[in-house]
């Protein structure tokens, strides 16, 4: 029988509905007088601005250093020894001279697909290499991959946009926590009201369970404007990077080619946070996927350097023959 239709059991969860009420706003409660004790016991304005921007760039950063050893022990990541690639290292030592960069740790790896990619903070950073690149690029092709990893570390690209997306993290945490109260009341309402209709299950459904879901959407919207900002902040340092390399080597060509051939090397659907991750054409069918995107698609790179290369831009050649 129809709970609407027992007037001892719909009175039962109507006093269930209330408890509810009841319980979800003290708790909104309680969170609206810590946030208000908080408020009214805080420091001037640049003492509080001050202590959450060092706390913020001190945990990003070090995020950012345990992940980068963390990562370099999942890829079985061994340094070169100079001795063991003097050519090698003769090429890197005159790219970092033609760059603002100091000579970073040189790691062999092995990856789920042939990939390079530099782990940079405020220190030399480093380059890690799959050990399969050395089988099929040549040395003018190494060159202008490390050139395009140098250009990264010379611009703290990976160590910016860690702290660029803890600092996101940070604001839609604090607007997370303000919103708290409202959302417990909230969820407690649309909970009362499902009850006392005899609908306990459908409270999502209520006008109140459609305010706690737009609630829950501006916090969703935060994290996703923030990540949208950080990838497209990626995509264009990987344009950059790719005109650096092209400067110091005055060999475009050389990372379109090697580009290409990494792409024909990867395996289909593979992919890694590293500045050579090869954008698929079949993502480029896909706008918003290409937004969400941590690199520009591989045909508009390789486009791009060989127009270079067709505008007989050599930049500072750095080439050791």
């Amino acid at each position: 029988m129809n709970a609407m239709k027992r007037p001892g059991l719909r009175a039962v969860m109507a006093t269930v509905g209330l408890a509810l009420l009841v319980a979800y706003a003290g708790a909104a409660s309680l969170a609206y007088w810590a946030l208000a004790t908080l408020w009214a016991t805080r420091p001037d304005p640049t003492t509080t601005l001050t202590i959450v921007a060092v706390a913020v760039i001190g945990f990003g950063y070090l995020s950012y250093a345990f992940g980068t050893r963390r990562l370099l022990a999942q890829l079985d990541a061994a340094p070169i020894a100079r001795e063991r690639a003097p050519d090698l290292y003769e090429r890197v030592d005159a790219l970092c001279e033609s760059m603002d960069v100091a000579l970073p740790d040189l790691y062999v790896g092995r990856m789920a697909a042939p990939n390079a990619f530099a782990l940079g903070g405020v220190g030399d950073g480093a380059v890690v290499l799959d050990r399969s690149l050395f089988r099929f690029l040549t040395t003018s092709e190494i060159e202008a991959i490390l050139a395009h990893e140098l250009a990264h570390l010379e611009s703290h690209d990976s160590l910016v946009q860690t702290l660029a997306f803890s600092i996101g993290q940070t604001l839609t945490g604090i607007l997370s926590v303000v919103l708290f109260p409202a959302v417990l009341l909230t969820t407690g309402l649309a909970r009362a009201w499902a009850w006392t209709a005899g609908r306990p299950g459908a409270w999502a459904e209520t006008p109140f369970g459609t305010l706690r879901r737009a609630l829950d959407g501006v916090i969703a919207l935060g994290l996703v404007a923030l990540t949208l900002a950080v990838n497209a902040h990626s995509r264009s340092r990987e344009f950059a990077a790719d005109d650096r390399a092209a400067d110091v080597t005055g060999d475009p060509l050389a990372l379109a080619r090697a580009l290409r051939k990494i792409e024909r090397a990867s395996e289909p659907g593979w992919s890694v946070l590293s500045p050579l991750y090869i954008h698929s054409d079949d993502e480029d069918e896909n706008p918003i996927r290409e937004w969400f995107s941590t690199h520009p698609s591989l045909d508009e790179r390789v486009e791009r350097l060989r127009e270079r290369a067709e505008d007989g831009d050599d930049g500072v050649r750095v080439r050791i023959e």
